[in-house]
């Protein structure tokens, strides 16, 4: 049994310029794997390249929105350019949410789009060129809000749930092809989608009630890292003080 080497692998990491994919991208980079990844705003793409350049691998970064399907078209033109192919899809892409009948039609959708859409739009693409060299791994970033079912969070549970679904029934359809998926779930994570100062995020830290999201980068490592023979179907990480409701 021999753990998977990540050096040199192909990674395409959705929404790697924040958070938990900002984290993420900085990770792979550090194990020597040549990482392209994205996200909407020139500014965030350039800090996360910047912070990912320490290490044995390689960053690739362009402006696309995960969203919408010229965006995906593009950014796989830039996966078979640059990268000559894809071994890993770290599928992280997403926006938070209010309650739906809080939003605006146009925002709720596109909240949809990005958390779901997005994600499976992603593995699509990813999963026909994977398919051709036959092997993959594909790992989505979800939510334990699926299971928790929190007040004012209708929208992106729907989204979270949908992905956990999506990705336990796509594991059965790929896994002749010799391709692993695997869902995080992590809990509350101290990024900018949590709509509260930093000193408020530092101060949940302090009292276990929320992640660093390097620690989610980690478990990502951990999963991606396992032998062939092992498929991490899913894998839920919180804060010890966890809020669950």
């Amino acid at each position: 049994m021999r753990p998977t080497n990540l050096d040199g692998k192909r990674i395409l990491v959705t929404g790697g310029t924040t958070g938990i994919g900002r984290a993420t991208v900085a990770l792979l980079v550090r194990e020597g794997s040549r990482v392209l990844t994205f996200g909407r705003h020139e500014r965030e793409l350039a800090d996360a390249m910047a912070s990912a350049r320490i290490g044995r691998g390689s960053i690739e970064g362009l402006i696309a929105d995960a969203a919408t399907r010229e965006g995906i078209d593009e950014v796989f033109a830039a996966v078979d350019e640059r990268l000559g192919g894809i071994d890993v899809l770290v599928a992280n892409a997403a926006l938070g949410a209010q309650p739906i009948h809080e939003m605006a039609d146009d925002d709720w959708r596109y909240v949809v789009d990005t958390n779901f859409t997005g994600y499976l739009a992603s593995a699509r693409g990813a999963i026909l060129r994977m398919e051709k060299q036959g092997s993959g791994h594909l790992l989505f970033v979800g939510s334990i809000s699926s299971e928790i079912k929190a007040v004012g969070e209708s929208v992106y549970a729907g989204t979270k749930a949908g992905v956990k679904a999506f990705a336990e029934t796509l594991r059965k359809e790929v896994a002749p092809k010799n391709i692993l998926v695997s869902v995080i779930q992590p809990g509350s994570v101290a990024t900018p989608m949590q709509e509260c100062s930093e000193e408020a995020k530092r101060q949940a830290i302090a009292n276990d009630e929320m992640l660093y999201a390097e620690e989610v980068a980690e478990a990502i490592l951990f999963t991606l890292t396992r032998s062939r023979h092992a498929d991490v179907v899913g894998l839920r990480i919180e804060p010890r003080m966890q809020k669950t409701s």
